[in-house]
């Protein structure tokens, strides 16, 4: 265990940007166990080079990172790379009692017997488990997309990448290539993987794992229709066929489903004292707008990709009429598309990376475009008529305020869509 857990600390440490150092760490850890991940983490901290050392159980984590309050009844269904677990469990806290935060291990840099801090934060009402997880529905991808390359980590690879892009996209394809073979194009589709999960009795594998929790559930007097809540978590609960799984059998409990890979990790910050967390922006979003001086519309960015949300302050900007008699304003929003700056050739049967010269970021309009502001009365040309005030809120939401200069009327916000 000890050397185990040097190794661990190495890789850590390792896959930490340049510059980087932490003075707070939290860990998390299934809720069976619990206990003895603590006693090992006690023997193995003093090589932890942080003040601050906290641990949570992962179904705590994982829900209060989804926004579920204390006392909850939550069924968290896990499925990750290697395993699948189901468990139910009731969260500590509410109805008057103390919500849970993170246990502190060490704190100031002085060790914590932790004697008087509760061991953990949930209690497991059922649970089952199977040796199943994504890395397996890898291999189901790579046995039937290339049955004749077997176990080609190449092939494994392109197909985890084939699956991910399949929780957003309908079909997806990617290219294999080998030194000793012919480069091949391999193609996946959600129906092509649904059909595949079935055969290979995924779903009745879940079906199973669900009943016996719930017979756990009801052997201690809790019925179906007394969970809050269902939790999806992990990279694997984002595929289609598992969200219509979910969907059909658990019916009418809420699923809170809306970020199963950071669940976790959001939860955990959220339970230690003192953090507060913030996210950033991986594109941003823009905002087309009338050039008095080009005379033509132009984007103007709202917000850059790297930038915090929820944010504090708002953004604040004044917008003119195009024209004389605008009864209407609308407002056009689009997000930065960074164009791929670098294309795959082949050269002599095998891929090569070749670079090509950067330029201005391609704005693509939203899907779903916001309802436009109204006038009344109709504004002027080169008029300041609006005041709009844009913000982000907790959850990703991008909010308008706006404020008409001419009657002085104020709006309240509004949410014209998620951002990312």
């Amino acid at each position: 265990p000890e050397q185990a857990g040097s190794l661990l600390i190495t890789r850590l440490w390792q896959a930490l940007p340049t510059g980087v150092v932490p003075t707070r760490l939290v860990l998390t850890a299934p809720i069976e166990g619990y206990r003895g991940y603590r006693q090992w983490l006690q023997q193995v901290s003093s090589q932890i080079p942080v003040e601050e050392v906290a641990l949570v159980d992962e179904p705590t984590a994982a829900a209060i990172g989804a926004g579920l309050p204390a006392g909850s009844r939550v069924l968290v269904v896990d499925l990750g790379g290697g395993t699948i677990d189901l468990s139910l469990v009731a969260l500590q806290g509410g109805e008057g009692r103390a919500a849970p935060i993170a246990q502190l291990l060490r704190f100031g840099g002085r060790e914590l017997d932790g004697g008087r801090q509760a061991l953990r934060c949930a209690e497991v009402i059922g649970k089952a488990g199977a040796a199943l997880g994504g890395r397996d529905i890898d291999r189901w991808i790579a046995a039937s997309l290339a049955p004749d390359l077997g176990e080609d980590p190449g092939l494994l690879e392109i197909s985890e990448r084939l699956k991910c892009g399949l929780s957003e996209a309908e079909e997806m394809t990617g290219i294999w290539s080998s030194a000793e073979a012919d480069s091949r194009a391999l193609r996946l589709d959600r129906t092509q993987l649904d059909r595949l999960l079935r055969e290979r009795g995924l779903l009745q594998l879940l079906d199973g794992l669900l009943e016996r929790v719930l017979a756990a559930a009801r052997a201690k007097g809790l019925d179906r229709d007394q969970i809050d809540a269902v939790l999806p978590v992990g990279g694997t609960s984002r595929l289609p066929t598992i969200r219509d799984w979910l969907a059909d059998r658990c019916g009418s409990i809420p699923l809170r489903d809306q970020r199963p890979v950071e669940a976790v990790a959001l939860g955990a910050l959220a339970l230690t004292p003192g953090v507060r967390l913030k996210d950033v922006l991986a594109r941003g979003v823009s905002l087309r707008c009338w050039d008095r001086r080009g005379g033509e519309h132009r984007w103007h960015p709202l917000f850059l990709a790297g930038q915090s949300w929820p944010t504090d302050q708002p953004l604040e900007m004044v917008l003119s009429c195009s024209r004389d008699g605008q009864s209407r304003l609308e407002l056009v929003l689009g997000e930065p598309v960074e164009e791929e700056r670098s294309e795959v050739v082949f050269i002599d049967g095998l891929p090569q990376v070749r670079r090509r010269p950067a330029g201005e970021a391609r704005i693509e309009p939203w899907s779903v475009q916001p309802a436009p502001l109204t006038l009344d009365p109709p504004g002027s040309c080169g008029t300041d008529r609006l005041r709009l005030r844009f913000s982000i809120d907790a959850e990703g939401q991008l909010l308008l305020e706006s404020e008409d200069l001419i009657v002085g009327t104020l709006t309240a916000p509004r949410v014209l869509g998620p951002v990312r």
